[in-house]
């Protein structure tokens, strides 16, 4: 029989009294915690999604009605004479995103890659005699750049092989069967290839969710699984790890909390997900009992009332403003979602110069603003005060939790020390892996944070303060 002796009887018993006491100070619960994946994920908060199609070689306006059902008259259109992707890696890496995502596949169903399963690829061009493979070379430009590589594989239209909405067709003869069959085995075999050609990538995104077997389609998660453990997946019925923010504006509501009620994103739960607008997408729960983050997309060609993922000629008016760019990082970086900014190679193969340009103007706004703290604290508790040299000014204010540890804030305040004593600065709930605000310039000598509501102890990873102006 073990013994145990006095002392540390007495210990044991005072830490049981610790996390009791603890549990009842925050009403402590099974907290949902983040993958490493998401960690990535959301530690990225600026990524590009890349979309490159036939149909930017045709010279006409993208149609994504007509391009669903309407095959291509000649893949080898496909023609870019100047195809450079170092220069689309650059220009992700002057934006200051950290995961790149590359279209293998959209609604064309041509693939930019060399398919042993699919002839409809870039095997079957006269372009570079049939030998070029954009995937391969996307992934040597992430490499080389430090960009991590992310996949886009469309499976859920291919006006080439006539399916629309994962189905082939909508009766149940055997045609039909025989041809969705043959269709799913191909889905599969295409990730096969994907996944284990190319070595690790960031994240593998379906567009649309990807049926899975229960629903008739193919059975894609154990290929990803097995070559790709420490992926982003999103989406199909079967897993999530992130979820649509509810609109293509590239913002999110505030709250925007990181968990989720349902382990699948907006496959299943329809009812539930799609009402008030997506309310539950772009807020996601506090109670949720899953952790899956948000993310907010929008294309960088999206001005003036054009939503334009795929580049067209005679287009560049509708690259958003700088001041555009800026707000959707406030509303999405700055609500705990990350943000995705669509970008596309013209019919050359370049990113045109506009795009560049508004792109690297836009990673530098974002480095003037906030790369220079005036002061910063962080640390573990409820109340943090951050104390600076002299009265400065300051308009803006950052905060992120550990969220290693799980999103455990649910209310707080800021205060700011002017000379006149205490004033409110900020107040909210979400704070997640990181919240902004942004006010008009005022002079203090120090901040006060105040967590009044949580539900465990709170990890404040940064709690930091700016002046974008320098006046």
């Amino acid at each position: 029989m073990m013994f145990i002796t006095s002392n540390k009887y007495i210990a044991l018993i005072t830490a049981c009294l610790i996390l009791v006491l603890t549990d009842r100070l925050y009403g402590q619960k099974n907290i949902p915690l983040p993958k490493k994946s998401q960690l990535v994920w959301q530690d990225a908060e600026l990524t590009a999604l890349i979309s490159y199609d036939l149909h930017v070689f045709d010279g006409k306006r993208y149609d994504q009605a007509l391009n669903r059902i309407t095959p291509i008259a000649d893949y080898n259109i496909f023609n870019p004479v100047k195809l450079d992707t170092d220069q689309w890696i650059r220009s992700v890496k002057d934006m200051g995103g950290k995961i790149a995502i590359l279209t293998v596949t959209h609604e064309t169903g041509f693939a930019l890659y060399q398919s042993d399963v699919n002839p409809y690829s870039m095997k079957a061009l006269k372009f570079q005699d049939g030998k070029g493979d954009i995937v391969r070379d996307f992934v040597a430009s992430c490499s080389k750049y430090g960009i991590l590589p992310g996949l886009y594989i469309g499976i859920r239209w291919n006006s080439y092989y006539g399916v629309y909405d994962f189905m082939v067709h909508n009766d149940n003869s055997p045609f039909a069967k025989n041809r969705q069959q043959y269709y799913n085995k191909l889905c599969v075999k295409m990730t096969e290839e994907l996944m284990s050609r190319y070595g690790e990538l960031a994240m593998v995104w379906f567009d649309g969710g990807a049926h899975g077997p229960e629903l008739g389609g193919p059975d894609i998660l154990p290929v990803v699984e097995k070559y790709q453990p420490n992926i982003i997946f999103y989406h199909n019925t079967q897993r999530a790890d992130i979820r649509w923010g509810g609109s293509e504006t590239g913002k999110v509501n505030y709250p925007c909390w990181g968990t989720y009620p349902f382990p699948y994103s907006h496959s299943t739960n329809q009812k539930e997900i799609f009402k008030n607008d997506f309310q539950l997408l772009k807020e996601g729960d506090p109670e949720g009992k899953y952790y899956m983050p948000a993310m907010s997309d929008a294309p960088l060609r999206g001005h003036k009332g054009r939503h334009e993922w795929f580049w067209e000629p005679g287009d560049e008016e509708h690259i958003e403003p700088l001041e555009n760019l800026m707000d959707m990082y406030y509303g999405s970086v700055g609500r705990n979602s990350t943000l995705i900014l669509g970008i596309t190679p013209n019919a050359e193969g370049l990113i045109p110069d506009p795009d560049v340009n508004r792109m690297k103007e836009f990673g530098m706004e974002i480095k003037k603003r906030f790369s220079s703290a005036l002061g910063r604290v962080s640390g573990k508790g409820s109340n943090y005060e951050l104390r600076l040299k002299s009265y400065q000014k300051i308009d803006h204010l950052v905060l992120m939790e550990d969220i290693v540890n799980g999103e455990r804030v649910r209310e707080f305040s800021i205060e700011g020390k002017t000379r006149n004593g205490w004033i409110l600065i900020s107040e909210g709930s979400s704070i997640g892996h990181k919240f902004i605000a942004k006010f008009d310039q005022i002079e203090v000598s120090a901040l006060r944070l105040n967590i009044t509501k949580s539900i465990a102890e709170p990890v404040i990873r940064d709690f930091s303060v700016y002046n974008s102006s320098g006046n």
